[in-house]
C-alpha cells in the first residue's frame, strides 16, 4: 500500500458520492496502491448504503453512533498503526472533490521532502475562487479577529495568521505552520512518532495539534498549491451552529492550553470569557452553547 485515504462522513451522502468519485479517478490516474476507508458517523441520510452500493471498491466503517471527525480518523490509524502504516495518510473530508493530478502531485512531493510531515494541497471554493487552506499556529490576535476586536480589514494579514495570497494561488511549495484538516496528506511514519490526533478535541484545532506536536519532532509542513482539491467547506459542521460553536471555542480553549504559555492564555482567557459572559440568547441552544465556552475557558 502507497497510500492510505480516510473519510470521516456525517449525513452528506451526495458530497461523499461525488467526492469517492472524483477520488478513485485520481487514483486511477496515479497508478498507487491505494486503501480507502469511509467512517460513517451514524448518519440518517443512507451514506452507508449508497457507499455499499456505489463503492464496493471502498471499506467501509458504518458506526451506531457519532464519533466525530477525530475518532473517526483514529479508527482506522489506530488499526493501521497496529498493522501496516501506508508511507502516506490522506485524511480527506467528504465535501471535497478531488482535481486532476492532485493525488501525484501530493505523493511526489512527499517523496521528494523526508522531513514533510503534513502537507496541505490548494483549496478552491465550489465556484473555483480561493479559498484559505494554510495557517500560522493561533497566538492572541486570532482569536481577538474572530470576536470582532480587531479591524476586519486586516483580517486577511499576518496578524490573523495568514499567508500571502500570491503564494497561495502560485505554484512554488511553501513551509507553513499547519494546512487546513479538510484534505491534508501526513507521512505515516510521522504519525507513528507522534502518535493519533488527540481525542480531547472532538472537532476542530485537531490538525494544528497534531502540526504542533509534528513540528516539536523536527517533521516540517508545507503547502503545495499544484496539487488542487475542491472544498465546499461546513457541510456537515453546518448542521448544528450552537453546538459546533461551543465544540470549536472548546477545542481552542485546549489547543491553548497545551501550547502557549500563561502570559499567553491568561489574555486570550480574559477576553473570550467577557465576550462570551455578555452575550445574550433568546435560543435554550445557543444558551448552553455559550455556557460550554465559558466554563470550557474558565481553568
Amino acid at each position: 500500500m502507497d497510500l492510505g485515504v480516510v473519510i470521516v462522513s456525517w449525513n452528506v451522502r451526495s458530497l461523499l458520492d461525488r467526492c469517492l468519485h472524483t477520488l478513485r479517478a485520481d487514483l486511477e490516474r496515479a497508478a498507487v496502491a491505494t486503501e480507502v476507508w469511509v467512517v460513517d458517523n451514524a448518519s440518517q441520510d443512507d451514506s452507508a448504503s449508497m457507499v455499499r452500493t456505489r463503492h464496493p471498491w471502498v471499506r467501509l466503517a458504518a458506526q451506531r453512533e457519532n464519533l466525530g471527525f477525530v475518532r473517526g480518523n483514529n479508527l482506522v490509524l489506530r488499526q493501521w498503526l497496529s498493522t501496516e502504516m501506508p508511507p502516506a495518510v490522506w485524511l480527506l473530508n467528504p465535501d471535497t472533490e478531488v482535481l486532476p493530478g492532485a493525488v501525484t502531485t501530493l505523493l511526489t512531493f512527499l517523496n521528494a521532502h523526508p522531513r514533510a510531515g503534513l502537507i496541505g494541497p490548494r483549496l478552491l471554493n465550489p465556484d473555483g475562487t480561493h479559498q484559505r487552506g494554510a495557517f500560522r499556529f493561533p497566538s492572541v490576535l486570532q482569536p481577538l479577529f474572530d470576536l470582532g476586536y480587531l479591524p476586519a480589514r486586516y483580517y486577511e494579514s499576518r496578524q490573523n495568521g495568514r499567508y500571502p495570497r500570491r503564494r497561495c494561488e502560485g505554484q512554488a511549495p511553501f513551509r507553513i505552520d499547519h494546512p487546513l484538516g479538510a484534505a491534508m496528506l501526513a507521512r505515516g511514519e510521522a504519525v507513528q512518532q507522534v502518535g493519533l490526533l488527540d481525542e480531547a478535541f472532538f472537532m476542530y484545532c485537531e490538525e494544528i495539534d497534531w502540526a504542533w506536536r509534528m513540528r516539536r519532532a523536527g517533521w516540517q509542513a508545507w503547502m503545495v498549491p499544484a496539487a488542487q482539491i475542491v472544498h465546499y467547506g461546513g457541510a456537515s459542521t453546518g448542521q448544528a451552529r450552537p453546538e459546533t460553536t461551543a465544540y470549536l471555542w472548546e477545542s481552542r480553549a485546549r489547543l491553548y492550553a497545551k501550547h502557549r504559555g500563561p502570559l499567553v492564555r491568561g489574555l486570550v482567557r480574559f477576553i473570550v470569557r467577557r465576550t462570551f459572559t455578555r452575550l445574550t440568547a433568546d435560543s435554550p441552544a445557543w444558551k448552553a452553547a455559550y455556557r460550554r465556552i465559558i466554563q470550557a475557558w474558565g481553568g
